[in-house]
C-alpha cells in the first residue's frame, strides 16, 4: 500500500450516494484558523488604538490637563471587553463584506457601550464622566473604527486570498458529496480547488446533473503524478463512509506525500444539529447533535443578558400599550385577560406561555389551531392575532428565562405529540430556548399550519436557525420581525 499506483481493493464498488440539499459547515484547517486569528488581532489592535487615543484626547481637551484615572480605567476595561464581544459578533471575519463588517462592528460597539453604561450604573461612577466626552467618544469612536476597518480589512483579505491561491487542493472522489464539497470550497471558501481525482472504478459523471461540473484530473492510480505536476498542498477525501478500506488505504499512501489530508465524512443522510469536531484525549470526536446553549456557553450567556435586558426595556416602554390591550380584551368578552398554555421549552421542559386572550372561553380539548373566520376569535382578538400584539405578554416569559426573544416558536403540547411521529427530528427544535419570533416567522411561516408540508418547512427553518445560531443572526431576525407583523395569513 506504499505504492500510489497500486490497484484498488478488489470487490469494492462505489455506488451513487443521494445527497440532501442543505449546507454543511467544514472545520477550518489549522492554517486558515491561524489566519482568522491573525486578522482578528490586527483589527482589534487598530480599533483599540483608535478608541483609547480618542478617549484620552477628548479627556485632555475637556480637562485641559492630565487624564483622570477613571478615564484610563475606562480605556482598559473597554479594550478588554471588546475582545469577547467583537469575537462573538464576528465583527472582523475575513469572509464578510465591508457593509456586513461595519454593521457587525456597530452591533458589537453598541453592546460594549451598553455594558459599560451598566457597569457605571452599578458601581455608581457614572457621575465621574463628562457626558460630552462620552457621547463624542461613542459616536466618533464608531465612525473612526468603521473608516479604519475598510482598508485594514482589504489588506487582510488580500493576504488571505494570496495564501489560499498559493496552496492548491484536489478532491478524491467524483460522487455527489465530492461535487458538493468542490462547490463549497470554490464558491464559499474561495479556495484554489483544481479538480477531482476519481477512483479507478468510479464514473466521473455519476453526480447530480444540477451540480456545476469540475475538471477530472485523473484517477487514484495517477495521484502521485497529479500531486507533483500541480504542486498540490492539500487533498480532500470525499468518499462515502462505507468505503472505509479505501479511505484508510489512501491515508496511509499519502503519509509521505508532503500534503495536508482532510477527510470529509459523508453525513448527508443524517439530520445534523449544531455539529462540530473536537479533540477528546487525542481522539477526534464528532458532535452530531448538540445544543448551542451548551456548546457555546459564553455566547449563550450574552444571549441571556440581551434577552432579559431587551425584555425589561420592552415591558417598560410598551406598558401603556399593554395596559390598553388588557382593558380591551377584558371588555371584548367575559374571561381572563391572559391566556396561559402549557408548551414545551428548552430540552422539552414544560413551560407556561402567556398570551393576551384572543378567543371567547370555550372547551378546547383538541387544541385546534385558529382558522380563517374562526367563530371563537373575538373582533379585538382578530386584530391582536394579525398584528402579533397578543404575543407581547411573552416578554415576561423572556424576563423569567423560560423563553428567548428569538428562537423556534413553542407549539402546544398536543401539536407536538401529533407531529413528532410524522416529521423527522421534529422535537430537535427544542434544543434551544423557544422564542417570541424566529427564522420561520420572518420567512413567511406564521399562523396556521394546515398541512404537514407547511409544518415540515417550519421545522426545517427552526433546525437551520439552530445550526447557524449566533447573536448576529438574532439581531437580524429582530430587525426583520416588524416588517412581517401584519399578515393576511394570520387568523
Amino acid at each position: 500500500m506504499n505504492d500510489m499506483s497500486r490497484p484498488q481493493i478488489p470487490g469494492v464498488s462505489l455506488n451513487r450516494v443521494s445527497l440532501q440539499k442543505r449546507t454543511h459547515e467544514f472545520p477550518l484547517a489549522p492554517q486558515a484558523s491561524g489566519r482568522v486569528q491573525f486578522a482578528f488581532w490586527v483589527q482589534w489592535a487598530v480599533a483599540t488604538f483608535i478608541q483609547c487615543s480618542l478617549l484620552i484626547w477628548l479627556a485632555v481637551e475637556k480637562t485641559g490637563g492630565d487624564v483622570a484615572s477613571h478615564y484610563r480605567m475606562l480605556a482598559v476595561v473597554s479594550s478588554l471587553l471588546a475582545i469577547p464581544l467583537f469575537a462573538v459578533f464576528r465583527a472582523y471575519s475575513i469572509r464578510s463584506g465591508y457593509l456586513v463588517g461595519i454593521a457587525r462592528i456597530l452591533a458589537a460597539w453598541s453592546t460594549l457601550v451598553a455594558m459599560l453604561a451598566f457597569i457605571a450604573f452599578v458601581t455608581k461612577t457614572s457621575e465621574s464622566y463628562s457626558r460630552e466626552v462620552i457621547l463624542q467618544w461613542v459616536a466618533v469612536g464608531f465612525g473612526l473604527q468603521a473608516l479604519a476597518f475598510v482598508p485594514v480589512h482589504k489588506v487582510v483579505r488580500r493576504m488571505d486570498k494570496r495564501h489560499r491561491f498559493a496552496n492548491a487542493s484536489v478532491i478524491i472522489g467524483c460522487g455527489d458529496i465530492a461535487l458538493t464539497l468542490a462547490t463549497k470550497l470554490r464558491h464559499e471558501r474561495k479556495e484554489s480547488m483544481l479538480g477531482m481525482v476519481c477512483l479507478d472504478d468510479e464514473d466521473p459523471h455519476n453526480g447530480d446533473a444540477e451540480t456545476p461540473y469540475y475538471p477530472t484530473l485523473g484517477t487514484v492510480s495517477q495521484l502521485r503524478s497529479i500531486l507533483r505536476d500541480n504542486r498540490v498542498s492539500r487533498v480532500y477525501i470525499a468518499l462515502p463512509a462505507k468505503e472505509t478500506d479505501q479511505i484508510e488505504g489512501l491515508y496511509v499512501d499519502l503519509l509521505d506525500a508532503s500534503v495536508d489530508v482532510v477527510w470529509v465524512p459523508d453525513f448527508a443522510n443524517l439530520k445534523l444539529l449544531n455539529h462540530s469536531i473536537y479533540n477528546l484525549g487525542g481522539m477526534p470526536a464528532i458532535n452530531l447533535n448538540e445544543s448551542p446553549l451548551t456548546s457555546y456557553p459564553g455566547s449563550a450567556f450574552l444571549k441571556s443578558i440581551m434577552d432579559r435586558t431587551c425584555a425589561l426595556i420592552g415591558i417598560l416602554v410598551l406598558s401603556p400599550l399593554l395596559l390598553s390591550v388588557a382593558v380591551a380584551v377584558k371588555l371584548s368578552s367575559p374571561g381572563p385577560v391572559l391566556f396561559r398554555q402549557k408548551r414545551h421549552g428548552w430540552n422539552g421542559n414544560i413551560i407556561e406561555v402567556l398570551k393576551f386572550r384572543s378567543m371567547r372561553i370555550h372547551d378546547d380539548q383538541k387544541v385546534k389551531q385558529a382558522t380563517k373566520d374562526d367563530p371563537r376569535v373575538t373582533p379585538v382578538g382578530r386584530f391582536l392575532r394579525r398584528s402579533s400584539i397578543d404575543e407581547l405578554p411573552q416578554l415576561f416569559n423572556v424576563l423569567k428565562g423560560d423563553m428567548s426573544l428569538v428562537g423556534p416558536r413553542p407549539h402546544a403540547i398536543a401539536h407536538n405529540d401529533y407531529y413528532s411521529d410524522k416529521i423527522i427530528a421534529y422535537m430537535a427544535r427544542h434544543r434551544i430556548k423557544p422564542g417570541i419570533t424566529g427564522l420561520a416567522q420572518i420567512s413567511g411561516y406564521r399562523g396556521e399550519t394546515e398541512t404537514i408540508d407547511k409544518m415540515q418547512k417550519r421545522v426545517e427553518l427552526d433546525l437551520d436557525y439552530i445550526n447557524h445560531w449566533s447573536l448576529w443572526l438574532d439581531i437580524k431576525i429582530l430587525i426583520k420581525t416588524p416588517l412581517t407583523l401584519i399578515s393576511k395569513d394570520i387568523y
